[in-house]
């Protein structure tokens, strides 16, 4: 019966330490893509307000034209590869997280 309720202890200490370090894992992947998401944040008001500045000081109806399709096509594929790093980012981190549990649940495929 002591033995039971040893394997009982036991088990449960090891969920406890797989649980935390899954925690662990997820804040800092969370930490990660909150740095993340506001580094990108800068990068763009900074890309916004310069493209403003230009276009404030466009010559013509054609110049400000020009000076706005360069910055929606900036935005755009900076937009686009943001969501591949934050994907890609979220991907590795949800890994991180379950890594504590393949014991329990089996591997991850690579």
């Amino acid at each position: 019966m002591i033995k039971g309720i040893d394997d009982i202890q036991k088990a449960s200490k090891d969920s406890i330490e797989q649980a935390m370090k899954s925690v662990e894992a997820m804040n800092k992947g969370i930490q990660a893509l909150a740095a993340e998401t506001a580094d990108y944040q800068k990068k763009s008001y900074e890309n916004g307000a310069a493209a403003l500045e230009k276009l404030m000081a466009a010559k013509s109806v054609e110049n400000a034209v020009e000076i706005q399709n360069e910055y929606l096509k900036a935005t755009y594929e900076g937009y686009v590869s943001e969501l591949t790093k934050i994907g890609s980012m979220m991907t590795d981190f949800a890994k991180d997280a379950y890594r504590p549990f393949e014991s329990v649940f089996g591997k991850l495929p690579k």
